[in-house]
């Protein structure tokens, strides 16, 4: 049984893999493009569902904001996405990468946006240079188009972190254990 779950959950990444662009045959430059038009979609989404956002990312050292398809098959979830870190104090941004797999009962189909906010220098790079793992899930999202809803406050997920999360679009029933990984994408900071 374990081999069976293993192999649904390779299949399931490879699928979000190949469903979230990773080989889409774009230059950096567009990639970059896309990313920096999805965080302003998200925080446009954001602040339309939480005004009083604005204000506070303003005031953090800095934010990060990303995309992630995931992907969830009875027992086994898989995921992907990409995103950037935005330094308030330098106006540098950090393009990264993140890759979620875990178990547990679900299915569905979710597109997740999450903006992180970091109170501090320290645990802004961190996170863009060490990365940063999360691990259990629990949620239920239902949204197609305009229709449903789905979004959560600030919750603090470490000390000095504090995630908005957002659903865009998707239909999805899970409670997972779950890792995810966000590291620096060296393509997009050359």
């Amino acid at each position: 049984m374990k081999l069976q779950t293993i192999r649904a959950a390779v299949a399931a990444l490879l699928g979000v893999i190949l469903l979230s662009g990773f080989w889409s045959g774009k230059t950096a430059e567009e990639k970059r493009q896309e990313v920096q038009k999805m965080k302003a979609e998200t925080l446009a989404m954001l602040y339309k569902e939480a005004p009083e956002a604005k204000a506070i990312i303003k005031k953090a050292y800095g934010y990060a904001v990303f995309s992630n398809i995931g992907v969830n098959l009875i027992l086994v979830s898989a995921g992907g996405g990409s995103g950037v870190a935005h330094d308030n104090e330098t106006g540098k941004d950090t393009y990264m990468n993140m890759g979620t797999v875990g178990v547990g009962l679900g299915l569905g189909i979710k597109d997740f946006r999450g903006v992180f906010l970091f109170e501090n220098k320290t645990v802004y790079e961190d996170f863009i240079n060490k990365g940063w793992e999360a691990n259990a899930q629990a949620d239920a999202a239902a949204k197609a188009d305009d229709k449903g809803a789905a979004f959560g406050g600030a919750v603090t997920v470490a000390p000095g972190i504090r995630l908005y999360q957002l659903t865009k679009t998707g239909l999805a029933l899970q409670a997972t254990i779950q890792g995810t990984k966000y590291w620096q994408d060296d393509e997009l900071n050359e």
